[in-house]
């Protein structure tokens, strides 16, 4: 007889929430989508049964928090589009992305008008002229267009879009080639793992102000930390003295004092604030708004999230360094001198962090395979990063209220 523990496990659903950056053409972003993706036997199952689990899973989600202030995309179910659903509060405002087996329904412009009303922004995902989608035309701000269609295909589109005066978003944007076929057709916004990529590195200098806060970024990656050579290095620089000083002293921090020491700002600060306040300093200097500081930021803290290790915030840290300034990895691990666990996890994806980081990397681009392929569960890799993105968003206010 076969023993009860060698029968396989039963197929499990899992829910995952995935956000991509919506960006213009100069790649400054207008906003975020966010959609729930079900995976398992459930995915296969009844539309009503699926719809339902999606909806309960967006009613669980900060909106607000994973778009920072700008627009939020929603992929949305029936429910949000029939129900009287209480519209989130999104003060970027509030798309919701209406998919085509929607379109066919008798009552659906009747919705969509409703819901344009009470100043919903619409969009019709996977835009293709011709259906059913065209007598919505005009009940909607925008269409979406699904590159994987065939650039024959999306042109028609984009320019049938533009006829009927809407604003036109490419997804599935994955290399410069698409950019350039997007720039070529006048779309308006684009949306894709391409802009959450890291960019290719390019040789340059550091300056003496960026050595000392990469100094101070690995000075915070140990165990032990020398609080004094910190010290040391903070007040070495009278700007990270000014950032430290005017940190510590924000409503943010909470202290209910006056703290004039830069020891003891550092002491009171802690090793995460200190090493997102550095960070803050290195992609400052470059012209960042909040949203590169943001997305720095959550990918540290994700890191942190799913190996429960602050050396993981630090391989999270270093590596959203490298990508915003566009440096290589090695050139950060060489001026840092961090440990061989951060510099192999940053290099080679190995060590007891290159999973993780690879993980995050992998769920940065939606790609549910790579991080397969790390031995992590999409799962708990999304949940992770979601909860992430509202932490980093704190941190990322609070320094750039202090000039970080």
């Amino acid at each position: 007889m076969t023993s009860p523990g060698l029968w396989p496990a039963e197929p499990v659903t899992e829910v995952t929430v995935f956000r991509q950056p919506v960006v213009r053409p100069d790649r400054s972003v207008r906003g975020y989508a966010v959609r729930v993706v079900v995976r398992g036997p459930l995915a296969l199952g009844a539309h009503d049964e699926l719809d339902a689990l999606v909806h309960a899973e967006f009613e669980k989600l900060d909106l607000a928090a994973l778009a920072g202030g700008n627009v939020v995309f929603v992929r949305a179910t029936t429910g949000m589009l029939t129900s009287d659903w209480p519209l989130p509060d999104t003060p970027g405002g509030l798309f919701l992305e209406v998919p085509r087996e929607f379109c066919g329904l008798p009552d659906a412009a009747a919705h969509l008008a409703r819901l344009r009303a009470a100043g919903v922004g619409l969009a019709l995902v996977d835009f293709v002229p011709g259906g059913a989608q065209d007598a919505l035309l005009a009940r909607v701000d925008c269409v979406k267009v699904d590159l994987a269609r065939g650039d024959a295909v999306v042109a028609d589109a984009v320019a049938h879009a533009h006829r009927c005066g809407l604003v036109a978003i490419a997804e599935r944007v994955n290399s410069e080639a698409a950019v350039r076929f997007c720039t070529a057709n006048a779309v308006d916004f684009l949306q894709g793992p391409l802009f959450q990529r890291d960019a290719t590195p390019v040789a340059r200098e550091f300056t003496a102000g960026e050595l000392q806060c990469l100094e101070l970024i690995a000075l915070l990656s140990v165990d032990e930390i020398d609080l004094g050579r910190a010290i040391r290095v903070v007040d070495s620089d009278p700007e990270l003295v000014m950032r430290v000083l005017g940190l510590v002293n924000s409503s943010a921090i909470g202290i209910r004092r006056h703290v004039d020491s830069v020891r003891e700002a550092v002491m009171l600060l802690g090793p995460q604030s200190l090493g997102a306040l550095a960070a803050a300093s290195l992609i400052d200097a470059r012209g960042h708004t909040i949203t590169g500081l943001w997305f720095l930021l959550t990918r540290a803290v994700a890191c942190r999230f799913i190996a429960g290790d602050d050396v993981a915030y630090t391989v999270g840290l270093l590596s959203a360094v490298a990508a915003q300034m566009h440096v290589a990895p090695a050139e950060l691990i060489a001026r840092t001198g961090v440990s061989h666990e951060v510099g192999n996890a940053l290099l080679t994806r190995t060590g007891p962090y290159g999973p993780v980081l690879a993980a995050v990397l992998a769920h940065e681009e939606n790609d549910t395979a790579g991080v397969e392929a790390t031995g992590l569960a999409p799962f708990d890799v999304a949940r992770a990063y979601i909860d992430a993105v509202a932490d980093a968003l704190g941190t990322a206010t609070a320094l750039l209220g202090t000039g970080g």
